[in-house]
């Protein structure tokens, strides 16, 4: 399970702190430091941390990546691409959990979900490689009924719905198509817990549009980070992150 169960059936908050890196490294100075934000989001409600160490270490770097698994008291979920150096990677510090992600070095951020079903001979041997370290293994795909069945056949215990597209479709001209793809999601969840996987979800999430993925009940964990960070500039990243908890809440009634 990607975050602690002392807390229940509660649906958990991992934070993404990367781009709190990205701010880092806008400048080439050690400030500020995302291992410090992660303890700060810890201390305020967030269940986890998720880190992006990408191929070209744009944000996260590899030294956040050893002082995250050194220094974090909650669980640490590494975020991935399918790549011989990224396994030996998590292989080396094994992380409470690793979310499989695609990742192309043209785009801002990640587009889509992976494509598990016409990756599963890359993917088999690194899940069950990162099974056999007890790592526990993630797939971050879009609410498809075949990517879910990828994921069965994959033997991944997690997967994490791709919420960028519902998230994408705001105003009114757009409702019936959220409508749509709120759907998506919740079925999408629901085939996938159906099969004993967990499901998590994740992907351009703010305070106005959580609260009707947060209330799919087959969720067990949402994964925010862009938006926190963004709202950090403004009231602090604890008072951020608290808000996006009692959000959640609410959501769960």
């Amino acid at each position: 399970m990607t975050g602690p169960q002392a807390r229940g059936d509660r649906l958990r908050l991992g934070v993404n702190i990367d781009h709190v890196a990205t701010v880092r490294n806008a400048r080439g100075a050690g400030y500020p430091d995302p291992v410090r934000a992660a303890r700060l989001a810890a201390e305020a409600g967030a269940d986890g941390i998720t880190a992006h160490l990408r191929e070209d270490r744009r944000h996260i770097t590899d030294d956040d990546i050893a002082r995250l698994s050194a220094e974090l008291t909650v669980p640490l979920n590494l975020e991935m691409a399918a790549t011989d150096e990224m396994l030996a990677i998590a292989l080396r510090h094994r992380p409470h959990a690793a979310c499989i992600v695609p990742e192309k070095r043209e785009e801002r951020t990640t587009e889509g979900g992976l494509d598990a079903a016409g990756q599963h001979n890359v993917l088999a041997p690194m899940v069950a490689e990162l099974g056999a370290a007890r790592v526990r293994v993630s797939l971050f795909i879009e609410p498809d009924p075949a990517q879910i069945e990828a994921a069965i056949r994959l033997g991944a215990p997690v997967v994490e719905l791709h919420t960028g597209r519902y998230a994408e479709l705001g105003g009114t001209q757009d409702a019936e198509l959220r409508a749509e793809e709120l759907r998506r999601l919740a079925d999408a969840a629901a085939l996938a817990a159906k099969n004993g996987i967990e499901v998590h979800a994740g992907h351009g999430l703010t305070y106005d549009n959580v609260g009707p993925v947060a209330a799919i009940p087959q969720l067990r964990e949402l994964n925010i980070g862009h938006f926190l960070v963004g709202e950090a500039l403004f009231v602090g990243l604890p008072e951020a992150v608290r808000r996006m908890r009692e959000a959640m809440d609410a959501a769960r009634g």
